[in-house]
């Protein structure tokens, strides 16, 4: 068998074991944490403050290129800031830690004008160990692995 042929089979089993998990499991982006872009409606009906035509209208919207435009639409469905902040605990679009503005940093649940500077400052983000060295002088572990739910370090 070539390696090409491998891969191939490789990729097929995986597909196949999507299609048995099912969307729920896709659209996971952290621990607890959902995707908007890619749940299915099922899974964003229980969120905070979720209602089916707002569940619907977000299917028909997205992709959200940013948790930005995500809130522009949640705002827009006259949920208040503090709705959207709540859902954002468990649905949120993941920030590029290299390019996020700090408008989306301060979208992140508990993050204040202080870290979204210190999430800018350190740029460019390169590794989590680096993440955690550097947000870890400021907060404890629990809140750096925390905050990694909603972001990332795009890849070198």
């Amino acid at each position: 068998m070539t390696t090409t042929q491998r891969a191939t089979r490789a990729f097929a089993g995986a597909l196949a074991l999507l299609a048995v998990w099912g969307t729920s499991v896709v659209a996971q982006v952290g621990p607890g944490l959902i995707d908007p872009n890619v749940a299915a409606e099922g899974d964003l009906l229980p969120l905070p403050h979720m209602t089916p035509a707002i569940a619907k209208g977000m299917l028909e919207r997205r992709p959200f290129a940013t948790v930005i435009d995500l809130n522009k639409f949640l705002i827009d469905q006259k949920l208040t800031a503090d709705q959207a902040r709540e859902f954002y605990r468990k649905a949120f679009v993941k920030i590029n830690l290299n390019t996020g503005a700090r408008a989306e940093f301060l979208l992140i649940p508990g993050v204040g004008a202080r870290m979204a500077t210190e999430l800018a400052e350190y740029r460019p983000w390169k590794t989590w160990a680096q993440f955690d060295k550097e947000i870890g002088k400021y907060v404890g572990q629990p809140e750096t692995d925390r905050l990694k739910q909603y972001v990332f370090i795009p890849p070198g």
